[in-house]
């Protein structure tokens, strides 16, 4: 959701967090990787311009940082 929201392709994504596609692939998939590979990705959405919230009765999520809408 957050990769798609910012138009990015998995390679895309993989080189901003310093990952191989496939790890990107595998974490969309099942949410599985190590946590500093977590941590890489979080990091790699954040600076792109996504906003982790937290869980608030909904569930946890993501949204785009004010300024990025229909980035």
């Amino acid at each position: 959701m957050a990769r798609a929201a910012l138009k990015l392709s998995v390679r895309d994504l993989a080189a901003a967090a310093s990952v191989s596609p496939n790890t990107v692939t595998r974490i969309e998939a099942d949410g599985t990787s190590n946590a500093a590979t977590l941590a890489a990705v979080q990091r790699a959405l954040e600076e792109a311009g996504v906003e982790f919230i937290p869980e608030n009765g909904g569930g946890p999520g993501v949204r785009l940082k004010p300024g990025n809408i229909g980035a």
